[in-house]
């Protein structure tokens, strides 16, 4: 499939080629869609009067690879938050922007690593739970466990629960979701 697009080039000053990156930088847009919108308007029947200049289309590049400069400050940010995560920047950045579009929150390997371990380790404790609730309640007696003691893995393992409800809400909340809390 062949495009219908073509390239238009022409040659100016040094000072004009400053003097126009600087106005496209202004305007928040490269010098190549600065250009376009200058043709089209250009273009434009003298009878009509345009009254705005075209948006820029952009081609979606079937790599889907998107570049972009960030002033070193931000960089620096955007390592250490990826570093916190265990993640390479750039696939960190590809979450963050997906988690916004999507309103996604992703749980990276270590992190989904992590609560997997917890959960295991909840899991045990509850069973471990049920056998000493099955036991009293057949009347059996349970080694030195008292009520208080049950209560105070009950009290333990609510506690872990909001911990995991915070979690999750953090994580939520790190990657822009932060609308949508645990409710369990």
């Amino acid at each position: 499939m062949m495009s219908d697009s073509t390239h238009l080039v022409t040659w100016v000053t040094r000072d004009t080629k400053a003097r126009f990156a600087h106005l496209a930088h202004a305007q928040g847009i490269t010098e190549s869609a600065l250009l376009k919108r200058l043709v089209d308007a250009a273009l434009v029947p003298t009878t009509a009067v345009p009254t705005r200049l075209p948006e820029p289309i952009e081609p979606v590049v079937p790599a889907g690879r998107l570049t972009m400069r960030l002033r070193s400050d931000d960089l620096l940010l955007l390592r250490e938050r990826a570093k916190s995560r265990e993640l390479p920047t750039s696939t960190y950045v590809s979450l963050l922007v997906r988690s916004h579009l999507r309103a996604l929150a992703p749980l990276p390997t270590a992190e989904l690593g992590a609560l997997k371990r917890s959960v295991a380790e909840i899991s045990a404790m509850g069973r471990n739970f049920n056998q000493i609730a099955r036991a009293v309640n057949q009347g059996q007696r349970v080694g030195d466990v008292s009520k208080a003691d049950l209560h105070a893995l009950l009290r333990a393992l609510n506690g872990l629960r909001a911990h995991f409800k915070e979690l999750i809400n953090a994580n939520l909340s790190s990657w822009g979701c932060g609308n949508e809390k645990a409710n369990h």
